[in-house]
């Protein structure tokens, strides 16, 4: 009787303009066997984004309700009224399937899929050189307002405490530098 591989997940998170999404992005295109797991969100949709490929966009109410019938895997109201989670079925189903799952969530939620999974998940924390970067790399980004930008660079400072929990803290100073150590890092852990 042979038993299909379970997959891995590999889970990345770090502040906000730490360059995560961006290196995520680059190892989704590696040969991998990776594929992303899409968060539900309470927030509003920025122009470029599309439902169920960068996030389920759900209002306040539909979120809470899935919270109500135990959806998710982890969730957490990272800003008053602004929600995110990670919703079992999506990633319950693929794990089974053999794939490797790759995520892109904020620390809290990193941790939560980390108890659960134990050392099926890798854990990766995006490190900018500082929070004069992120702040420059957020206002450049030019899609949030100075308010949102105050918040999300003091969330920074809470998050980069909790780096410790990580497998591996991967500094992104260099771009180029640091998407060729984390695939040296993924390809390590997916063998």
């Amino acid at each position: 009787m042979s038993s299909k591989k379970k997959g891995k997940l590999i889970i990345v998170s770090g502040p906000s303009g730490s360059g995560k999404s961006t290196i995520v992005r680059y190892l989704l295109k590696q040969k991998l066997n990776l594929v992303f797991s899409v968060s539900a969100c309470s927030r509003s949709k920025r122009e470029y984004e599309i439902d169920g490929k960068d996030y389920f966009f759900l209002d306040v109410t539909d979120f809470k309700k899935k919270i109500e019938a135990n959806e998710f895997l982890e969730w957490e109201e990272v800003y008053k009224n602004s929600f995110y989670g990670t919703l079992k079925k999506e990633v319950l189903n693929k794990i089974e399937m053999g794939y490797n799952i790759i995520f892109d969530i904020d620390v809290i939620g990193a941790k939560s899929l980390k108890k659960i999974f134990d050392d099926q998940a890798l854990l990766i924390y995006i490190q900018a050189p500082s929070i004069n970067a992120i702040s420059k790399r957020l206002n450049l980004r030019n899609t949030e307002n100075s308010k949102q930008i105050f918040t999300r660079l003091s969330k920074a400072k809470y998050e980069d405490k909790e780096k410790s929990f990580f497998d591996y803290i991967l500094v992104n100073s260099d771009l180029d530098e640091a998407k060729k150590n984390a695939i040296i890092k993924v390809k390590e852990f997916l063998n």
